[in-house]
């Protein structure tokens, strides 16, 4: 298993009427977490897409447990549980500022490549990454 962990200040913009994270906002912190859990892993998600491989979302599964507000410092952790294939599968966990668990998520991506839009296996320099750490 693969662990990351960032820390972001939500923002203004990320909220509600309110006041609290919007429910549609949650997948940008998502796409934050994986990111940065590619480059703890030395990967550079850019240095993919130069490559010619995409990783869209196929599928997100998210729970909603506690409201986080505006201004609060939130973490998130995020894990591979299992080794890719053409499909890579992330974990997230978001606790607040009480060190809660308000958020718990689940999305699938699936490697493409950009210009022909066809599904593609893992790059292999990416796999060994993810092997190496597993």
């Amino acid at each position: 298993m693969i662990n990351g962990e960032i820390k972001l200040r939500v923002r203004y913009s990320d909220t509600d009427q309110m006041g609290y994270v919007y429910y549609g906002r949650y997948a940008s912190y998502y796409e934050v977490a994986r990111v940065e859990l590619f480059r703890s892993l030395g990967f550079s998600y850019k240095n993919l897409e130069e490559e010619g491989i995409g990783m869209p979302v196929i599928d997100m599964d998210t729970k909603y447990l506690l409201p986080i507000k505006y201004d609060e410092e939130i973490i998130i952790k995020t894990r591979i549980e299992e080794l890719p294939s053409s499909k890579i599968i992330f974990y997230y966990d978001i606790f607040n500022k009480e060190n809660n668990l308000a958020n718990s998520a689940k999305t699938t991506l699936t490697f493409i490549n950009l210009s022909s839009k066809k599904p593609v296996r893992i790059p292999k320099e990416l796999l060994e990454l993810i092997k190496n750490k597993f």
